[in-house]
């Protein structure tokens, strides 16, 4: 009976009318504030390197430029310091989950120079590995800010560091805006750290007029990284291609028959990965500070991909496929992969073995053998890919890859003879 009365009070039900408004406007605003959910997870098979599935593209790999700002002045670059913002880490942890979500399984953090920001850096390289378990997490750099008590801290969740060197000769670089003339005394220094605490080491050297006629082999031999990307110098409009940008790269650039000759000088180190013009000017995934997707044929970036989710950021802009395939942008990026690709590499001496041993073998069972052989020479050889893909053409990889399929061919022909 009271409580029937007590809502029957005019100044009750007033104060319940006003606590509903209350809480319809509070629901209303928390509605408005929350931004577009990322789309459901892509669940790829771990040996899959799928770039689409049902329409949708798959990040695979994506380089996040968190930064411009720097402490060189390389003359070419094209990604340069025309503002300071960087994202928040709370705002970095949910863009790179939702690109884990939609399948990405590298990151590669870049600038500008990314260890301006070591602390940052540092958090975004152990939650990548930590708490989204991606299988290769990289940081190219120009290694001048790297210190010791950093990689000793995040080496368990760093599968690559990747330092920038145009030249082994202190002048050279000093032109071409690398540094003021300790670069590869650093260079070296970070190498060492890297073997010591169990960090893959790259190396990364752009080509341009300033250097491509420079013998590099025998630094190359001693510092042994793991991958060397060679570029040619690469003009992007609107970044470095006027006196108008804070960088002019046309005084940099190089032919492509300058290039190749560059390549053919280097052909011997087997770790050798070069890139023309051609081939990286639309094959990298860029997401800038603003944490939108770059365009290179149109200079327009996607919205943020907290704003419209993954998938849509990635259809407003051109992403070269063929391209990332063409250079190799799927590889052995973790250590359990690189042995992975040694084991494979085995087996491969293994079945020729076998086929050279087994005299009795039918016609086909040796060409069962031959076709397995290619088959997985052709998937783990990035060598022989990328040397007779890019820009170098055909180099010792591939030449090897086509002599051992000729000598198979005359083992064939010998074994239907017999």
């Amino acid at each position: 009976m009271v409580l029937p009365l007590l809502f029957e009070h005019p100044w009750v039900a007033v104060a319940l009318g006003y606590l509903i408004l209350c809480l319809i406007m509070h629901l209303t605003l928390h509605t408005a504030q929350v931004d577009t959910p990322p789309a459901s997870p892509i669940r790829l098979p771990n040996d899959s390197n799928e770039l689409t599935l049902n329409n949708r593209t798959i990040p695979l790999s994506v380089n996040y430029h968190f930064t411009r700002k720097c402490n060189y002045a390389c003359g070419f670059c094209f990604h340069t310091d025309t503002n300071s913002y960087i994202a928040s880490f709370p705002d970095a942890k949910e863009a790179l989950l939702r690109l884990s979500q939609a399948g990405m399984k590298k990151v590669n953090f870049a600038g500008g120079e990314p260890f301006l920001y070591p602390s940052m850096l540092g958090k975004m390289v152990d939650y990548c590995k930590q708490e989204l378990r991606l299988e290769s997490v990289s940081i190219v750099s120009n290694g001048s800010k790297i210190t010791e008590s950093w990689i000793r801290a995040h080496a368990a969740n760093l599968d690559i560091l990747a330092i920038s060197c145009d030249s082994f000769d202190e002048r050279t670089n000093v032109i071409i805006g690398r540094g003021e003339g300790t670069h590869i005394t650093q260079l070296y220094r970070v190498t060492e750290w890297c073997r010591e605490y169990g960090v893959m080491f790259k190396l990364n050297s752009v080509i341009c007029k300033y250097n491509f006629d420079e013998d590099m082999n025998e630094h190359i031999a001693r510092l042994q990284p793991y991958r060397w990307k060679c570029f040619q110098v690469l003009v992007v409009p609107g970044e470095n291609d006027s006196c108008v940008t804070k960088r002019d790269a046309r005084g940099f650039q190089i032919s492509d028959d300058e290039f190749q000759l560059f390549c053919k000088n280097h052909a011997a180190q087997t770790c050798i990965v070069p890139e023309s013009n051609q081939v990286m000017a639309s094959s990298y995934l860029i997401l800038d500070e603003h944490l939108r997707f770059l365009d290179k044929s149109c200079k327009k970036p996607s919205a943020s991909i907290l704003e419209v989710g993954v998938q849509q950021a990635l259809d407003s802009v051109f992403w070269d496929m063929d391209g990332f395939k063409e250079r190799g942008g799927v590889y052995a990026w973790n250590e359990s992969l690189v042995q992975e690709q040694m084991q494979n590499e085995m087996d491969d001496n293994v079945l020729v073995d076998r086929a050279l041993a087994n005299k009795d073998d039918t016609a086909e069972e040796l060409d069962r053998e031959m076709r397995k052989l290619m088959q997985i020479q052709g998937a783990f050889d990035m060598r022989s890919q990328i040397m007779g893909g890019a820009a170098c053409g055909a180099g010792a990889g591939a030449g090897e890859a086509s002599e051992s399929s000729a000598d198979m061919e005359d083992i064939g022909k010998k074994a239907k003879k017999d």
